[in-house]
């Protein structure tokens, strides 16, 4: 392990004792340790749907770049990709390079192999921030801080937010951009001739359409994982907490997630009035989920030989 490999695992634990530190072990300890084991297991396997799915929505794109790939190939590929990013520093990184070889030896070209990949990416974060935006007006009415500005300015501001964010991908689908531009430009004109291919409005639909069911999957599970701690928010409530912190889990600054995800969860539900131990508990619950899925995914490696792309 590199250096900076290192530093980026001492800096996720640091920063994740600080958030349990804040939080109280004691009433840390006391909410996992009376966590309802039904909701637990409701959530376990919310969040399990959530990946099958997100493993699919990603065999459709693969699809449509061309690569005739196997359920099961994609499936085992999607979960060991997550091994990986429990293990290795860096958040998603090491799993997404994964998932590109793994294309990348089924026959695809590298480039659309990597751009798999983060199309595939960039769906469920977008989503992810649309639904964040749309679920913002009926959040606020639940905040225990007071606003610096009028309510009405911020229902207006997430809903034309969460409209700009659905639209703004298909400009890249209808605009002409000229390869010849700036560095930016001919990088997006590059990405832009790769999408032009047979009904890339259609597969722009079905992407958000299996992002969606991603991500409610997914905030449903981290819903669930909180209710066995005692949180009962409204639905607008996790919806719009879940988009900070599924989004700073994402970043590649720790292990996993882990201490980015239980730090953004304590600051975001405590705009609500959820106590830190309990944020912080349905963070860790979340993320156990997690583990116990990369888990299937480290015994999918110790298999002698992968299943084929097909």
């Amino acid at each position: 392990m590199t250096r900076a490999a290192l530093l980026r695992v001492a800096a996720a634990a640091a920063l994740l004792f600080a958030v349990v530190r804040l939080a109280d072990p004691a009433a840390l300890q006391s909410a996992l340790a009376g966590a309802d084991h039904g909701w637990l297991a409701a959530g376990f396997a919310l969040a399990l749907a959530s990946n099958i799915a997100s493993a699919l929505r990603w065999r459709l794109l693969t699809q449509w770049l061309g690569a005739a790939v196997r359920r099961l190939f994609a499936l085992t590929t999607y979960f060991r990709a997550m091994a990986l990013n429990a293990l290795l520093p860096g958040a998603v990184v090491g799993g997404d390079l994964f998932r590109a070889l793994a294309l990348r030896q089924a026959g695809l070209p590298s480039l659309d192999a990597g751009l798999s990949v983060v199309l595939d990416r960039v769906s469920g974060l977008w989503v992810l921030l649309s639904i964040g935006a749309f679920a913002l007006p009926f959040a606020q009415r639940h905040l225990v801080i007071a606003l610096p500005w009028p309510p009405v300015l911020l229902d207006v501001l997430a809903v034309a937010g969460g409209v700009v964010l659905l639209v703004a991908p298909l400009a890249l689908i209808a605009l002409r951009l000229d390869p010849a531009g700036g560095r930016i430009v001919a990088t997006l004109a590059r990405v832009q001739s790769r999408l032009m291919r047979p009904q890339a409005v259609r597969q722009y639909a079905l992407q958000m359409g299996a992002s969606l069911a991603v991500q409610a999957l997914s905030i449903a599970a981290l819903a669930f994982g909180g209710r066995a701690v005692g949180l009962d928010l409204p639905a607008a409530v996790w919806i719009a907490a879940a988009a900070p912190i599924f989004l700073m889990a994402a970043l590649p600054v720790s292990v996993g997630g882990w201490g980015t995800r239980e730090a953004a969860a304590g600051v975001a539900l405590a705009a609500f009035g959820v106590p830190a131990a309990q944020a912080v508990g349905a963070a860790l619950i979340y993320g156990l989920y997690g583990l116990a899925q990369a888990a299937l995914g480290g015994l999918m490696f110790a298999r002698r030989a992968a299943p084929g792309a097909g």
